[in-house]
């Protein structure tokens, strides 16, 4: 079977700020938005206070950059527009108030 490579997300996060949980929440609700558009979403552990996405090598979310964690419906969006840029979102769409 020829399957196109699809996009790979990393969630970069903090073993010593015990934000594993956090990484992997985000990574089960990316995954379950982006089934058929992603083909890895990998969980890297660091230190240093990190928490960042990556989508292959473009930065999509940095804690420290972007002021804290991502709201979800932010980070679907980004996400989105990265890897899949014609898939409606539902909910997710609508603006934040």
């Amino acid at each position: 079977m020829n399957d196109p490579v699809r996009p790979r997300l990393a969630i970069h996060y903090c073993t010593g700020c015990r934000w594993l949980m956090r990484a992997a929440w985000t990574a089960q609700e990316l995954l379950t938005t982006f089934e058929a558009e992603l083909g890895e979403v990998a969980l890297i552990p660091g230190s240093g206070g990190v928490f960042q996405v990556w989508a292959d090598d473009a930065l999509l979310w940095d804690r420290k950059r972007d002021g804290g964690f991502p709201e979800l419906r932010e980070l679907k969006q980004r996400v989105r527009d990265a890897v899949a840029p014609d898939k409606p979102l539902g909910h997710s769409e609508r603006p934040l108030a």
